[in-house]
């Protein structure tokens, strides 16, 4: 089976469409094209229903998705095990993580990576952490440094790197500022600004609330912590944030009895053989437990 045409056939499934596959792969679309009628004339069977401009996959199509990323993986695999035994830290990492963390607790370990493994190709993908997520389990990554799921998968092994404080924050003007006994039934009655209710972070903060019999009221949403910072200073709603990025903007709530936090950290899949440049960065992620993150 051509590894070429499997690619190409992963790429359409999950762009769903032969011009988003040949964007990714930098091929035409006939090109694309006969890949694919490649594959299909090997297998005997057709892979994609094609509706005008919708693209998807067919019984069979669904059943080879699976069985593509297993090969694919699985010659990766092998490659990476053949080059590690020369010992040498070289080749390409495809790193995955948020943009919270590449920009607040990345920095020093990417700048020491570079200076000691010169040799590595750094692929980093800045994802939201549960898309990060995704890309270890299907093995488009290697090392995802993300917030840590609340109940890891299986096939994923999570190492924590630092213990990551939330703050309840509103603007500085906001009436709940002035109320020294704040309590989460207070707080609960305000308009919130709430991570996507996709994330992780989304998650550990509902369970706080569900702890107590209680519903936050959500006015809006959005994955970006800098925009919800934003929407908290000018006194939209309150939010949870972390407390690495608090400045004069908002203001801090106290809860007494209440601390809530996250954990940042690293992912890899279980079954995945890691490549030399894999364990380095995992060993300088190893060195960082704890330490402090760079100011926002």
């Amino acid at each position: 089976m051509d590894l070429a045409n499997l690619n190409a056939f992963i790429a359409i499934a999950e762009t769903g469409s032969f011009s988003g596959a040949g964007e990714r792969l930098h091929l035409t679309q006939p090109a694309i094209s006969k890949r694919i009628a490649g594959l299909e004339q090997q297998l005997k069977v057709r892979l994609f229903d094609r509706l005008g401009r919708e693209v998807g996959l067919t019984e069979a199509g669904r059943a080879l998705l699976p069985r593509a990323y297993q090969i694919l993986n699985v010659l990766d695999d092998t490659r990476r095990a053949l080059t590690n035994l020369t010992g040498e830290v070289s080749g390409r990492l495809t790193l995955a993580t948020s943009h919270h963390i590449g920009l607040h607790r990345l920095p020093p370990i990417l700048r020491t990576f570079t200076r000691e493994y010169p040799n590595v190709a750094l692929d980093i993908q800045f994802l939201d952490s549960e898309v990060a997520y995704e890309e270890i389990l299907h093995g488009r990554a290697e090392v995802a440094v993300i917030t840590l799921a609340p109940e890891p998968h299986n096939l994923v092994r999570a190492t924590p790197v630092w213990d990551d404080p939330l703050d309840f924050v509103v603007a500085p003007e906001h009436s709940l500022t002035g109320n020294s006994t704040v309590n989460l039934a207070d707080i609960a009655k305000h308009p919130a600004v709430f991570p996507g209710g996709n994330t992780f972070t989304h998650h550990i903060v509902r369970r706080l609330f569900e702890a107590q019999g209680l519903t936050p009221n959500i006015a809006m949403s959005t994955n970006y912590l800098e925009t919800i910072k934003m929407m908290v200073s000018i006194g939209l709603a309150w939010s949870v944030l972390p407390r690495t990025m608090l400045d004069d903007q908002v203001a801090s709530i106290a809860l007494p009895g209440i601390q809530l936090s996250r954990q940042l950290g690293y992912i890899v899949h279980t079954e995945r053989t890691l490549s030399n440049a894999a364990r380095a960065f995992m060993s300088l992620l190893d060195a960082q437990v704890d330490l402090p993150a760079i100011p926002a």
